[in-house]
């Protein structure tokens, strides 16, 4: 299965959740690119029979909107029957951002290949994991 790893990361915190997915999808077999957010666009959703979306929560808890939050709203139009899975880290709140973007994925008819995982600040060991995991569910 083709798949790609989209992220942002600020501080490295999604970034190590990225690598942790993209673990988690090479030791299932899977066929996976990583990518930060500027390197992708809605044009390589096509490519890609599942795509992981890694985004820490900014602000008033939502997605990074200079670079990754412009990317997922022009790619949100081909998502629609598209295995997909979410990931991300916070420092503050309780992942109000994230079970947003969970809703908006679920109304833009994506398939959500397993519940979003997220993290308080630095990934630890069970988030590294579930991370691992998530890479590997959406390779089935």
């Amino acid at each position: 299965m083709k798949t790609a790893i989209v992220y942002w990361s600020g501080t490295g915190n999604t970034e190590a959740m990225a690598n942790a997915v993209l673990n988690g999808a090479s030791v299932a077999g899977a066929e996976v690119e990583l990518f930060t957010s500027d390197a992708f666009n809605e044009s390589m959703v096509d490519m890609y029979d599942a795509i992981a979306f890694g985004c820490p929560s900014m602000g008033a808890e939502q997605l990074e909107e200079d670079e990754f939050e412009p990317m997922f709203e022009a790619c949100a139009p081909k998502l629609s029957g598209k295995h997909i899975a979410l990931f991300g880290s916070y420092g503050w709140g309780d992942g109000e951002w994230m079970r947003n973007w969970r809703e908006q994925c679920i109304e833009l008819g994506a398939v959500l290949t397993e519940e979003p995982v997220i993290c308080n600040e630095t990934p630890d060991d069970d988030a590294i994991a579930a991370c691992e995991a998530l890479g590997k569910a959406l390779t089935e």
